[in-house]
C-alpha cells in the first residue's frame, strides 16, 4: 500500500527531528512522541498516540508524563471529550532550552554537593595526618567544585536571558 506523500514527508521530518530532540536527554520514544505531537499540531489522546506510534498506551502515558514534567507537553481540555488530551508546546527553542538548562543546573548542584561531601572527608583525613598527596587531591577537588559552581551560574544566567 502506498503511503500518501505528505505522510511520508511528515514521517521523515519526525525521524530527523527526534534525533535532535534526543540530544536534550530525552529517550528515543519521548523524542518521537514529542516530534509526532508537534507535527500533528492538535491535541491527542493516549490511544491516538499509541496507535500512531505503534507503542502501548502505558508507554505513551510514561512518555507524556516525562514530557509534561519538562514542560514540553501540556494536558488540554476539549468540550465533549472525556479522555485526557495532550499537545506539544509550540515554542520549541524556549521550551527545550528551559528544560535543558534546568537539568544542567540540577545536575551541577547535585554533583557539587556530592563533591563537597568528599571534601569534608578529606578535611577530616587531613587533620589526622598532613600528607602532601592528600593536600594535592584536595586542591584539585576544590577546582572541580569551582567548575561545577561556574557551570551552575552560567546556566542560571542563560535561564534569565
Amino acid at each position: 500500500m502506498k503511503v500518501p506523500h505528505n505522510e511520508s514527508i511528515r514521517s521523515e521530518i519526525m525521524i530527523e527531528f527526534s534525533k535532535t530532540i534526543e540530544m536534550f536527554g530525552l529517550t528515543p520514544l519521548e523524542a518521537r512522541l514529542f516530534a509526532y505531537l508537534y507535527l500533528y499540531g492538535k491535541p491527542l489522546t493516549l490511544d491516538e498516540m499509541s496507535e500512531a506510534l505503534g507503542k502501548s498506551k502505558t508507554s505513551m502515558s510514561t512518555g507524556v508524563r516525562a514530557l509534561s514534567e519538562s514542560n514540553l507537553v501540556t494536558r488540554v481540555w476539549k468540550k465533549g471529550v472525556r479522555k485526557d488530551l495532550y499537545q506539544a508546546n509550540t515554542q520549541l527553542f524556549k521550551s527545550f532550552m528551559n528544560s535543558y538548562i534546568n537539568k544542567w543546573i540540577d545536575a551541577a548542584i547535585h554533583q557539587k554537593d556530592a563533591l563537597a561531601e568528599t571534601n569534608l572527608s578529606i578535611e577530616r583525613e587531613l587533620s589526622k595526618s598532613e600528607k602532601l598527596e592528600l593536600k594535592e587531591i584536595k586542591h584539585k577537588l576544590q577546582d572541580i567544585i569551582n567548575f561545577h559552581t561556574e557551570v551552575e551560574l552560567l546556566f542560571r544566567q542563560m535561564r534569565q536571558d
